[in-house]
Formats: structure tokens, C-alpha cells, sequence
């Protein structure tokens, strides 16, 4: 299968909707639209022609452990040297530190087009970024001297080491132990699973951020500190020295992303060094955390985005039945599967899903950015807030999009989705576990209701349907756009009326946050794509009045607003009314009664 990065929808995201050169400006980090436009060509090509080939192979191979040292699958090698030769991992890196400070809103287009051409691949240096900030923001001038410069350049790589195996998502239960020492290191003695990138054989060294207890911490969260931890500990000229007492102990043997290493990692008093304040460390590392979130949401529309482009190339040439009208095309002996309704419901069901969450993205990355580079101090607490409400939202909804639209892409095949000659079942599998690491989607559910919406009344879910409603008010001026708005005005009021009961329904019920968490989650992302889906109407239907020399774009782009709104937005009612159904009716049962 070939991957082909889809720049003229980017290029419309970026510059049509969200205005990137004025957002750069913004951030004083000014770049022009013949420079962006050249960024991204270069990174669709290096996608296309350097890790697409890598994929099918690396699912194949797979990593290998042996005498304790991982190898990474055949060519990952030389395609990660590019990678760092071509500043590609430099891309978000600070520039105080040599990297090239480009905004999360023109990176993301680039992460995408790695997460679609190979998942496996990307992941080594997406943890990697999510370190350097972890470092820039937390680390002491020492550290940041001898490791932040060779992480963002990739010449080293990062980790996160959280999970053990008493210890997932409740990191209350964590065992791990930094013992001090009279240098002002620490020894870290633990046990880590599921360690992405633990070992492998792309970069000299590996910067291990561990999550770990000092001997005299509180219990439960509030006593878990961060240590950076070395592979190599960093020689005075900045090359790796001595070797650190820590070892890849085996390789998770999962059902995707092979390519990926996914390791046991065992901190024998290993040497470490605190980062952040002690018994800081969830605070200092959910800045990693938050990152990483993002990266996923990526991971499930870069996947989605493979499937959708596999299930189109098929579906164009897979010659099988007639056409419900008649023979389309007479000369062959049946005519493409694209003729058929069904075919066409599963192929617009892909690419709006995948377009509508790559709105999103730009969106939410636009909220990063501002987040910490606004120059007025609201703007960064209100991009905060605002970034705030929607990860949760990117990370689940999106790989759930994810899931379903690689789903797609096999039941498109028929048959020969099933088979591994196509590609369809290991984009299916690998998308698999974007829907449970860094917290799986129930937890991020539970995140945005507890924390982001109980947290403050729904105010902010209320500022962003406002805001929503803006672009609803002035679509309704324009005449083909006027049925399409009011049903997403009536949406939005249903939004925030059900914002006000789900409040009102957990202080009633503490049960209640876990019981309508999902659904409301779910509801929001599909309202959420349907207010984007909008914007690019409007976009598309002015560019078409202008007398664009692109009208088949457009008038494409007023297509799948149209098919979106009419065919997918109504899963948000099936959502709502699944969520008002309250937790009694999931917690009345006995739990003996679920015994067979």
C-alpha cells in the first residue's frame, strides 16, 4: 500500500481555515506561505519515498532482543539518520537549543504524515519531542547543558517510564525507588512495562524520564518525583560515558506496531537526577503527558488517513457487480465497487471522519501554541483553558475515528482486507493501541468530565460553543449553507443544555461521571467535527462564488459538509440519549450476577 500525504487538503486546513502565516506571526515566529507550503512537500516527500516503504516490512520483522541489546526492524536504521540529517527531529526543538521552534500547528501536518506512513517508526521520536519539553521546562541548567541539546537535535532519544505492573493508569500504586546520593544523584531501583522505545539501535544513547519515590515521600500521587535516567550518563564533552545500571529485561509481544519497541525496562540503582521539585513529578510529568496525548490523536488520524487512501484506491479499481442503474462501465466485465451506495457510504464515511479530525488537530495545535507563546498573558491563560478542554477529546475520539475507519478499510477490501497482502488488517492492528496508551479513551472520558467540565461549571465548554455559534449565526446568511447551519445551531444549544444536566447529574451521583463520561465524550467530538465541517463549507462555498480555478475542490468540500451533517452527526443523538440513561441501570446489577 502507498501512502501519499493529502497536501492540497492540509494546505486548505492551514491557510483557508485557520490562517497559519497570521498564527505564526502571532507567535513572533513568522514564516511565509511559500515556506511553509515548501515544508511541507519536502516532509510528504520524505514520507512517501523514505518510511512508507518501511511499513509492511516492519510489521513483518518486527524487533529482535538479544545478549539484552534491541534491534530495530531493517532499514529503520538509515531512515532515522535522514530523519535527523534532514533537521526533521530538530522541527519543534527550542531554538536556544539549535532546534527550529516551528509552531505545533505546522509540525502537526508533518507528525501526521509519519503516523500514516509508519506508526512504528514515528514513535521513537515522538517520545523524544515530548522529553525535550519535559526537560525545557523542568530540567536545571545542569541537565539541560548535557542532554537537551542532543534530544532535540535526535542524535539521542527520550522515554517515558511510567507504567509498572501493579501500576497503570493509577500511579498511586507505583513502586519504583530514587535513593539519594551523597553527589546530589540518585539511585533509581524499579521495574517499568510498556515502555516504548525503551532500548533500540537508532540513537547512542537513551534519556530515560522515570517516574519514582524518594524513601521519604508521601503516600499516593503526591509523593511520585522525576529522574532523568541515562542509557549512557553523559561524558564532560558530551558524549556518552560510562553505562547506566539499567536493562531491557524482554520485548512486549503485542498484536501491532512491531516495528515499535516495546520493552521491560529494570533500573537496577541506576544513576539519576531529579527533575522538577521533589515529589513534583506527576505535575512535571504530565507536560510530557499532555504532548503525548496530542501525538496519539495524530496516531489515530494519521491511520485513519492510510485506510481511507487504501479503501479509495480499491474501491476505484475492484471491478464487481453492476451498478443499481445500469452498467457504468459496459466495456468491463463489472464496474468498480465505487458505484455502489454502500461502497460510497463506508469511502465518505472515512475521508469526513479523517478530514473533520484533521480540523480539529490544526485547531487544538493552534491552542498549544498560544498556550505558551501569546504574547499577552490571557491569551495564554484562555489558550490554555482551551487546549485544556479539547485533548481529552483529540486523543479518544480521534483514535476511536481511528479504529473505526481502518475497520472500514478492510470491510472495503471484502475478502482481501482480511489478508495481510493489502495492508488494511495491520493498520487495524496497529491502531489498536492508540486507544489505550497514555490513558485509555474511559480515562480520558473521565478526564473531561471531572476535571474540564465539573471543574469549572462547563464555562469553558459554554466559551467554545459560543464561539461555535459565531460561524453557525453567519452561515446562515448564505443560502446554500442556511438547512446545514440551523441543524448545527440547534446542535450546539443541545451541546450546552446537555453540558448544564451532565453537571447537575454528578453532583447528584458521583457514579454518574463514569456512567455518561463516554458518550458525552463521543457526543462532543461528533458536534465539535460538525462546527469544522461548517467552517469549510463556508470556506468552500465563498471560494466557489469568488470563481476559484479549483471548483471541483470545492464543490467537494460542500459534498462532505453535506454528507457529514446528514449521515454522521446523528450519532451525537444515539450518544445523548445513551448517556442520559444514568448509572443506575449499570450499577444496579449484583456482581454475582455476572457470573455464567
Amino acid at each position: 500500500m502507498k501512502y501519499q500525504a493529502p497536501l492540497r487538503d492540509m494546505r486548505f486546513v492551514l491557510h483557508e481555515l485557520f490562517d497559519a502565516c497570521g498564527h505564526c506571526e502571532r507567535l513572533n515566529n513568522g514564516l511565509d506561505r511559500e515556506t511553509i507550503d515548501g515544508v511541507l512537500e519536502e516532509a510528504a516527500r520524505f514520507a512517501a519515498e523514505v518510511i512508507s516503504p518501511l511499513n509492511r516490512n516492519s510489521d513483518e520483522q518486527g524487533c529482535q532482543l538479544v545478549d539484552g541489546r534491541v534491534s530495530t526492524p531493517e532499514g529503520f536504521r538509515e531512515a532515522y539518520q535522514q530523519y535527523v540529517d534532514n533537521g526533521w527531529a530538530s522541527m519543534t526543538g527550542p531554538q536556544e537549543y539549535e532546534g527550529q521552534g516551528f509552531a505545533q500547528l505546522i509540525s502537526a501536518s508533518f507528525h501526521e504524515m509519519l503516523m500514516a506512513a509508519s506508526l512504528s517508526f514515528r514513535i521513537y521520536s515522538g517520545l523524544t519531542e515530548g522529553a525535550v519539553l519535559a526537560l525545557h521546562r523542568h530540567g536545571s541548567e545542569s541537565l539541560k547543558r548535557s542532554y537537551l541539546g542532543k534530544l532535540v537535535s535526535g542524535e539521542w532519544s527520550g522515554t517515558m517510564c511510567l507504567t509498572e505492573p501493579q501500576a497503570g493508569t493509577d500511579l498511586a500504586l507505583l513502586r519504583t525507588r530514587a535513593q539519594p546520593q551523597a553527589d546530589g544523584s540518585y539511585q533509581v531501583s524499579g521495574n517499568k512495562i510498556f515502555i516504548s522505545g525503551g532500548d533500540q539501535d537508532l540513537t547512542s544513547n537513551i534519556v530515560h524520564l522515570v517516574l519514582a519515590r524518594l524513601p521519604d515521600a508521601p503516600a499516593g500521587v503526591k509523593g511520585i518525583s522525576l529522574f532523568l535516567v541515562p542509557k549512557f550518563i553523559a561524558a564532560d564533552d558530551g558524549t556518552p560515558g560510562a553505562r547506566n545500571a539499567l536493562s531491557c529485561g524482554a520485548l512486549e509481544h503485542k498484536m501491532g506496531i512491531k516495528g515499535a519497541s516495546t520493552c521491560v525496562m529494570n533500573f537496577d540503582g541506576a544513576q539519576g537526577w531529579l527533575v522538577g521539585e521533589p515529589n513534583q513529578g506527576l505535575a512535571c510529568m504530565f507536560t510530557m503527558m499532555n504532548d503525548a496525548r496530542f501525538q496519539v490523536g495524530l496516531q489515530g488520524l494519521g491511520i485513519a488517513e492510510a485506510a481511507f487512501q487504501g479503501g479509495l484506491a480499491y474501491a476505484r479499481e475492484r471491478l464487481q457487480s453492476r451498478a443499481l442503474t445500469g452498467p457504468v462501465t459496459p466495456e468491463k466485465s463489472a464496474d468498480p465497487i465505487i458505484v455502489h451506495p454502500d461502497v460510497r457510504r463506508m469511502l465518505l464515511t472515512q475521508k469526513t471522519l479523517s478530514e473533520g479530525c484533521r480540523m480539529l488537530a490544526a485547531y487544538t495545535a493552534m491552542q498549544l501554541d498560544l498556550e505558551h507563546g501569546d504574547p499577552q498573558t490571557q491569551g495564554r491563560q484562555q489558550a490554555g483553558r482551551r487546549a485544556a478542554l479539547l485533548i481529552p477529546i483529540v486523543k479518544a475520539f480521534f483514535t476511536d475515528v481511528g479504529q473505526e475507519v481502518a475497520s472500514l478499510g478492510v470491510q472495503l477490501h471484502g475478502g482481501h482486507g482480511y489478508i495481510r497482502e493489502w495492508g488494511m488488517e495491520q493498520l487495524m492492528r496497529d491502531s489498536r493501541i492508540t486507544q489505550l496508551y497514555e490513558g485509555t479513551n474511559g480515562i480520558q472520558a473521565l478526564d473531561l468530565v471531572r476535571r474540564k467540565v465539573l471543574g469549572d461549571n462547563a464555562a469553558e465548554l459554554g466559551a467554545l460553543i459560543d464561539e461555535l455559534t459565531v460561524h453557525v449565526e453567519a452561515a446562515a446568511s448564505q443560502s446554500a449553507l442556511r438547512e446545514m447551519a440551523g441543524a448545527l445551531g440547534q446542535r450546539l444549544a443541545e451541546w450546552r443544555a446537555l453540558g448544564v444536566e451532565v453537571v447537575e447529574a454528578c453532583q447528584r451521583d458521583a457514579q454518574e461521571i463514569g456512567a455518561m463520561s463516554v458518550d458525552f465524550l463521543a457526543y462532543s467530538g461528533y458536534v465539535l467535527l460538525g462546527g469544522l465541517w461548517l467552517q469549510a463549507a463556508m470556506r468552500a462555498d465563498a471560494a466557489l462564488a469568488e470563481g476559484t480555478d479549483e471548483p471541483a475542490f470545492y464543490r467537494a468540500k460542500l459534498q462532505a459538509a453535506d454528507f457529514y451533517w446528514r449521515r454522521v452527526l446523528p450519532r451525537a443523538s444515539g450518544h445523548r440519549e445513551s448517556l442520559l440513561g444514568g448509572a443506575h441501570c449499570l450499577m444496579a446489577m449484583d456482581e454475582a450476577a455476572f457470573s455464567f
